[in-house]
């Protein structure tokens, strides 16, 4: 599985991208259970946001939603962190 996230916005208005692909990895059904998760909580278009908040575009194997802040779910915050963490 491939999961990118893509986040613009912020205050500086810096846009940042990175992406995870989980083949071979041993925690591969927890990064699938998050970005299943967060695709079904997101929206087919971008939401309004706050001012000086974050908007996310995350795409899992071709299909892509969006979600900002403060309106982020759990395994979305999750799922985001830890591919803008752990991704290239």
């Amino acid at each position: 599985m491939r999961i990118q996230v893509r986040r613009t916005g912020g205050f500086a208005g810096i846009e940042r991208r990175a992406e995870v692909d989980t083949a071979g990895r041993a925690d591969a059904a927890e990064w699938h259970a998050l970005a299943r998760a967060a695709l079904a909580a997101g929206q087919d278009t971008p939401p309004a946001g706050v001012p000086d908040g974050f908007g996310y575009r995350i795409t899992v194997d071709g299909t892509t939603v969006y979600a900002a802040d403060p309106r982020l779910t759990e395994e979305q915050r999750t799922l985001i962190s830890r591919v803008l963490k752990e991704g290239a």
